[in-house]
């Protein structure tokens, strides 16, 4: 009898990761979209100033931002409120961080304003309890599953509490964790352009300058624009999300 070995297919990029970034770079090149959407508004010049590429720019930065303070804080409360014992604290959480996407977003902006001012601090507060929603509850799924069979092995061997989390707890949780870093990335590059509004700055600014004039051309660049971008932080974040938890095919 004889053997052949079993060899693993490559892994494949998936297209999305290759398409949607590049349409958003394309759009971005000067007189590409205004090109594209010219014959809608036949007569009516589109001159943006910030360009179309600095306003994705300043929309990118106030969504990594955001996600990196989601991270910073939803973490530790992920894992915080899964040590044993703390299943009254878990249920309150869950509960306080919900709401902040159980209240509208324009509501949180517009309460922060009077406290925080316009521009960027009160449109981060509104990113950042809208995004912590999903990191901390899929971070407490992910680690709430772990199998506990595996932790008193570790136990038995002699890891502590510290080891039995970095080790253990928090890789086997990866996937599902990085699934709700998706998911709030995604939703924040939609909630961010409400923060034009509020002298952010942004993809917002050309929807609110459309609505406001009644151009049907400039809401669709903005909205076309922040599509393109929430599809492309997406599918780049799904590679990390394949990378930790791989399927065969």
């Amino acid at each position: 009898m004889t053997f052949r070995a079993l060899s693993h297919p490559a892994r494949r990029l998936p297209w999305g990761a290759v398409v949607w970034p590049t349409l958003l770079i394309l759009c971005l090149l000067p007189g590409v979209l205004s090109r594209l959407v010219g014959p809608l508004s036949p007569g009516q010049p589109l001159v943006f100033d910030p360009p179309l590429w600095q306003l994705t720019l300043t929309h990118l930065v106030l969504v990594l931002l955001a996600t990196a303070v989601v991270l910073l804080f939803g973490i530790p409360l992920a894992v915080a409120v899964t040590r044993p014992g703390r299943e009254a604290l878990q249920h309150l959480t869950e509960t306080l961080v919900g709401l902040g996407q159980t209240v509208p977003t324009f509501a949180i902006l517009a309460l922060a304003v009077p406290a925080l001012g316009f521009g960027w601090t009160p449109t981060l507060l509104g990113l950042i309890l809208y995004g912590l929603v999903p990191v901390v509850s899929n971070g407490v799924t992910g680690l709430l599953t772990v199998d506990r069979h595996l932790l008193d092995a570790a136990r038995g061997m002699g890891m502590s509490n510290w080891q039995r989390l970095w080790r253990i707890e928090l890789p086997l949780a990866l996937p599902v964790l990085l699934a709700g870093v998706r998911t709030s990335t995604v939703y924040n590059v939609g909630t961010a352009t409400i923060g034009a509004a509020l002298g952010a700055g942004g993809l917002g600014g050309p929807i609110i300058n459309g609505l406001s004039q009644q151009n049907t051309v400039l809401i669709l660049i903005g909205a076309v624009l922040a599509a393109l971008l929430a599809l492309s932080l997406d599918a780049l974040l799904g590679l990390l999300v394949r990378r930790e938890n791989p399927v065969p095919r």
